[in-house]
């Protein structure tokens, strides 16, 4: 199978890393396509974009950056319908991935994971009407 993972930040990276590595084992044809990092990249497929190209914290670096941010969106929405995997898997980062979870369900038929959700308990509620209807 085809599996696109995103990751936006180093915690998520660890953990993608232990699932990829996991799919392997199940799976001897998997093949990965990602935004991750380096702990990901060493379990092998492409890494599209390092998450420390994606990480803007605060209100001034994300203004700052915003055209980056868009253009980086564009690119992964237009990465992974190019690629077609069998399965989307995301990892954390909301504002970014939710994003790309409603856009993939809109235009797409592949299916899409959240391998670790936010934590809506914690913050922004609401977003779990998002995430039931796109994941």
């Amino acid at each position: 199978m085809k599996y696109y993972l995103i990751v936006g930040e180093a915690s998520g990276d660890l953990h993608a890393s232990h699932l990829m590595t996991a799919l392997k084992a199940e799976d001897a044809q998997a093949e990965f396509r990602f935004f991750g990092g380096d702990l990901m990249a060493a379990v092998g497929g492409t890494l599209v974009k390092h998450y420390k190209e994606l990480a803007y914290m605060g209100f001034i670096p994300v203004l700052l950056h915003l055209r980056t941010i868009f253009a980086n969106m564009k690119r992964c929405k237009q990465d992974i319908v190019d690629w077609n995997p069998d399965v989307l898997i995301l990892v954390d980062y909301p504002g970014f991935n939710l994003k790309i979870a409603k856009f993939i369900h809109a235009k797409t038929k592949i299916p899409v994971y959240y391998y670790i959700s936010p934590k809506i308990w914690a913050w922004k509620e609401y977003r779990i009407k998002n995430i039931r209807r796109d994941v």
